[in-house]
């Protein structure tokens, strides 16, 4: 993604979420101006993917129960399948698929870095809400796309995901400890922040700040908006 981690010109602000009652009344904000090209934007959702399932197959090696790899396995398959369909969608326009991908890995795994967490519990939050707020974000993002590619692309991303496993593991630790629970709590509003930057980043801006941050508040408060909700399905406080 461009420019990952890097610091944009324009300011950010994470906007406030309104009453939690209200959270489904947000507006679904067409980005057409500021979706990057083809190419570029399935480069980019290709390689997270990719990173979802890297990730989760990592939390699969680790895992301290052979129940606990078996509930994940679905969640790393269903990653790696979006990865493969977006990739076929790439072969569709050019014959070399890697070298699209290849200028956003460095990014990303930057970024994968610094939301990895300490232990395996704090990974296991961070792939299930980083991996909602990319889905989320990218399939938002589709709707700018030309033609029936932005169709394509949003069918692939709101595929099953299962990763409903994962709220079913880390709801029955933290329910059996409250210190964990407090921990990923603070944990989880902790990767939010990073992730809107890898968002934003990915985002073409159109050279006018002003109407440029009109599109993008709307999104991003939409995006925090289904974040808490993912916190609350673990039982955690956004």
């Amino acid at each position: 993604m461009f420019g990952f981690l890097r610091r944009p010109k324009v300011r950010i602000d994470i906007p406030r979420l309104k009453p939690r009652e209200n959270t489904t009344d947000y507006p679904k904000v067409n980005l057409a101006e500021l979706t990057p090209e083809v190419l570029p934007y399935l480069g980019q959702v290709a390689y997270v993917q990719l990173a979802i399932f890297e990730e989760l197959s990592a939390a699969i090696g680790s895992a301290p129960t052979v129940a606990a790899k078996q509930a994940l396995a679905p969640a790393a398959t269903q990653a790696l399948d979006k990865h493969e369909r977006l990739v076929a969608e790439i072969r569709r326009r050019v014959d070399t698929p890697a070298e699209v991908i290849e200028p956003f890995t460095a990014g990303i795994d930057r970024y994968r870095a610094i939301v990895k967490g300490a232990d395996w519990f704090e990974q296991l939050a961070s792939v299930y809400l980083t991996a909602g707020i990319l889905d989320d974000f990218f399939t938002l993002l589709a709707a700018g796309l030309p033609g029936d590619i932005g169709p394509r692309c949003v069918a692939i991303l709101d595929a099953e995901t299962g990763r409903t496993a994962i709220v079913g593991i880390l709801s029955e630790a933290t329910d059996a400890d409250a210190v964990l629970g407090s921990r990923l709590a603070m944990w989880g509003r902790r990767v939010v922040g990073d992730t809107l930057l890898v968002a934003r980043s990915a985002i073409h801006l159109t050279g006018n700040p002003e109407s440029d941050e009109q599109r993008i508040e709307p999104v991003f408060t939409e995006m925090i908006a289904s974040h808490t909700r993912r916190m609350d399905r673990l039982g955690l406080t956004a």
